[in-house]
């Protein structure tokens, strides 16, 4: 397995076991909100950089 495939398992089980334990809406809150979270804290130039990358890139 590559290492991107291990981590998206790992997210996938991570989201398996939250939606067991949790309610519905608090499991969605959470893995919507800490991707939103990390975008926000960036510096408006950061944000402007990762607008021009491509995925391809993001992935070096």
């Amino acid at each position: 397995m590559s290492k991107n495939a291990k981590i998206a398992a790992g997210g996938v089980a991570v989201g398996l076991i939250l939606l067991i334990w949790l309610p519905w809406w608090a499991s969605l809150l959470i893995i919507l909100g800490v991707p939103a979270a990390a975008y926000l804290m960036l510096d408006p130039s950061q944000r402007r950089r990762l607008h021009r990358t491509s995925r391809k890139q993001l992935r070096r």
